[in-house]
């Protein structure tokens, strides 16, 4: 082999290295968990703020399950992306074929970091760039209240996609430029009710998950927070969230939560679509965290970048 090929044999290798280093998972260590005991009556509260129900529970007769059959955890939903289709898991306490033999840092490195316990990468059809906002705490009280649902049996099996999507360790890449664990949007003087919805919206309420438009990468594009998308159940847009939209300009803070508490607008119409879900899980929340929630809403800035024009 001649001294320039040998160099460029070098330079592939040097080269895989590195990309084999980028994409590697990272993970939170188990001796940076905070010295926390888990409460589950606190966990409880963190699952309808996730709205944890409306995509793992068990579809009931091919709709989406309500009652208490929202608590039986056992996945099956199958979530249509531009990238495939995407087999929600089951993520109740059963031992073989949900999460009941995680550990506490196993389901934290889920959470927040979209690693499995096996070191593989997770898509983000799992939130887990919102949920990496979330209060460590938080997730460690989530893991205790699941732990006290029904274990249901039925492994769901993983989603099945198509070249370049197919290649898993590539999600490394992906989350080096969308996983980040600052806060989206700054806000001048927020007080504590503010950063409690903050907290709520930004981390473990995902709400930009759908009220954000998204860039060709998948990727939340928060230099358009909030300010509306596509709706990913197909009917119509999202509506924009920010000062600029209708929503949030016209109503008070009070009629923000008092939507999200009843279900019923200012002018007394009612939540619709993907909404309802959303507003039912809502009102299982405090008082005081709805009211956080339209806190932060209200003292969002006026955005920057223009709105969607999908």
């Amino acid at each position: 082999m001649g001294r320039f090929a040998r160099i460029a044999v070098g330079v592939v290798v040097i080269a895989m290295l590195c990309a084999w280093w980028t994409t590697a998972p990272v993970t939170i260590a188990p001796q940076e968990l905070p010295e926390h005991e888990p409460d589950a009556v606190a966990g409880e509260h963190i699952f309808w703020a996730g709205g944890c129900a409306s995509c793992h529970a068990s579809p009931v007769n091919g709709k989406r399950a309500k009652g208490e059959d929202k608590l039986h955890l056992g996945g099956g939903l199958e979530l249509e992306t531009p990238f495939g289709v995407f087999p929600v898991p089951n993520i109740s306490p059963h031992e073989g074929d949900g999460i009941g033999r995680w550990s506490v840092i196993e389901f934290v490195n889920a959470m927040q970091r979209g690693v499995s316990p096996d070191g593989r990468h997770y898509y983000p059809a799992f939130p887990y760039t919102s949920y990496a906002k979330m209060r460590i705490e938080d997730v460690v009280d989530l893991k205790a209240y699941l732990d006290t649902l029904p274990a249901i049996e039925g492994r769901i099996p993983g989603p099945e996609l198509e070249f370049p999507w197919s290649v898993r360790r590539g999600i490394g890449a992906w989350k080096r430029r969308y996983l980040d664990l600052e806060a989206v949007i700054g806000i001048d003087a927020a007080d504590e009710l503010v950063e409690r919805g903050r907290e709520l919206v930004e981390g473990a309420g995902h709400c930009g998950e759908c009220h954000t438009p998204r860039d060709r990468f998948g990727g939340l594009d928060l230099d358009r927070w909030l300010a509306g998308a596509p709706d990913p159940e197909g009917r119509g847009k999202v509506p924009d969230l920010t000062p600029r939209g209708k929503t949030v300009s016209d109503w008070s803070a009070s009629d923000i939560a008092f939507y999200l508490e009843s279900g019923f607008t200012p002018d007394f119409d009612t939540v619709g679509g993907s909404m309802v879900a959303v507003q039912e899980n809502m009102a299982k929340l405090p008082a005081a965290d709805r009211a956080a929630i339209a806190a932060y809403l209200k003292a969002l800035p006026m955005p920057a970048a223009s709105p969607t024009t999908q």
